[in-house]
C-alpha cells in the first residue's frame, strides 16, 4: 500500500543547481520519510531536512536510509554519496537532475578528439590564469605554469597563517601519519570533490571523462575541482591548523561549507563546466525529456515503427 505524499515535482519546479547549499553530512542516524519531507533521527532527537536545497547529501558511517526516503531524494534531484568516516572514501552515489545527454555527448567528443581535449584543457587553465594568454601553450608548459601557481599558494598561506609546510605529505588510510594541515587538506579536498562530483552528475556529464586527468571513474571531478582549490580548500587547511583546534575533521567541514557558500562556487561550477564543453554560461538546465533515435544524418522521432527504406 502506497504512503501519501506531494506528487512528484518537474525538474523545471526544482532549484536549480547553482541556487542550492553544497552539502550536508550525516552520520549515526536514521532518514526516513515524513509525509512530504525528509526527517532526520539522531541520539538527540529529530528535525526536517529540506531536501531540495542541498546539492549533495554525505551519507557517513552509522547511516541507515529507508526506500521511501531514497524517493523522496531522487524526486528532489538531490544527489546522495555513502562515504567513510571524514567523507574520505565515496563507496557509491547517485541521481542527476537533468533527462538530457547534451552535455555528456559534448563532453564526450572534446575527450575523444585530441585538438577538442586540448582546447578544454587551455580553457581550465585560462579559467586559473585570468589576463594571462594561454591559448599556444602545449600541455607540458600548461602543467608547469600551474605546479608553480600551486607552489606560491601554498607558501602564500603558509605566510599568511604562520603554519610550517613542507610539502604535501598525506596518506588517505592513515590521518594520524599527516601533519595537521596535510591532513585538514585531504579532507578540504574531499569535500570540494563531493561538491564538483555533484554538479557533473547533476548537469548530465560524465565523472570520469576527464581534460587534464585520465583513466579515473573520476577524472573530470579532478579537473573541475582543481579549478578552485587555490580558493577554497588549500586556504581553509592552513586556517584549521592555525587554529589549534582539536576536532580538525569538523573544522575542516563547517570552514569549506561556508568558503564555499561565500566564493559561490555551485553556481561557478555550473556555468564553468557549460563554458568549457558548450562555450555557453547559460545556467538553464536543460529538461528535455524527450528520447530519440539516432541517424547518420541527424536524428529521428522515436516510438515510431519504421520500415526499411523509410527517409526523413
Amino acid at each position: 500500500m502506497s504512503v501519501p505524499g506531494a506528487p512528484r515535482p518537474a525538474i523545471q519546479e526544482l532549484p536549480r543547481i547553482g541556487d542550492r547549499m553544497s552539502y550536508v553530512y550525516l552520520e549515526h542516524c536514521k532518514l526516513s520519510r515524513d509525509d512530504s519531507g525528509l526527517c532526520v533521527q539522531e541520539s538527540r532527537g529529530s528535525f526536517q531536512l529540506p531536501v531540495a536545497s542541498f546539492s549533495m547529501i554525505m551519507l557517513g558511517p552509522g547511516t541507515t536510509v529507508t526506500h521511501r526516503a531514497m524517493e523522496l531524494i531522487g524526486d528532489a534531484g538531490t544527489g546522495v554519496s555513502w562515504v567513510g568516516d571524514g567523507g574520505l572514501k565515496c563507496y557509491a552515489y547517485g541521481k542527476s537532475l537533468t533527462h538530457s545527454s547534451s552535455l555528456l555527448e559534448k563532453q564526450a567528443k572534446a575527450a575523444s578528439n585530441k585538438r577538442l581535449r586540448l582546447g578544454v584543457a587551455r580553457k581550465m587553465y585560462q579559467l586559473r590564469f585570468p589576463g594571462e594568454d594561454v591559448s599556444k601553450l602545449t600541455m607540458q608548459q600548461l602543467r608547469g605554469r600551474e605546479g608553480s601557481r600551486v607552489r606560491s599558494a601554498y607558501r602564500k598561506e603558509s605566510e599568511r597563517t604562520g603554519v610550517p609546510w613542507s610539502g604535501r605529505q598525506y596518506a588517505v588510510e592513515d590521518r594520524s601519519a599527516s601533519d595537521t594541515v596535510n591532513a585538514s587538506l585531504s579532507m578540504a579536498n574531499s569535500f570540494l570533490y563531493g561538491v564538483a562530483f555533484s554538479v557533473i552528475m547533476t548537469l548530465g556529464c560524465s565523472p570520469g571523462l576527464g581534460f587534464v586527468h585520465t583513466g579515473h571513474e573520476r577524472s573530470f571531478v579532478f579537473d573541475v575541482s582543481d579549478l578552485y582549490k587555490t580558493e577554497t580548500s588549500i586556504p581553509v587547511a592552513f586556517d584549521v591548523a592555525s587554529s589549534g583546534t582539536e576536532n580538525v575533521w569538523l573544522s575542516t567541514r563547517k570552514m569549506m561549507k561556508e568558503r564555499i557558500r561565500e566564493k559561490h562556487i555551485l553556481e561557478r561550477m555550473s556555468k564553468d563546466i557549460r563554458y568549457l564543453l558548450s562555450g555557453s554560461t547559460y545556467d538553464d538546465e536543460d529538461c528535455s525529456d524527450e528520447v530519440m533515435l539516432w541517424d547518420p544524418d541527424g536524428v529521428l522521432p522515436s516510438a515510431v515503427s519504421y520500415k526499411e527504406g523509410d527517409c526523413r
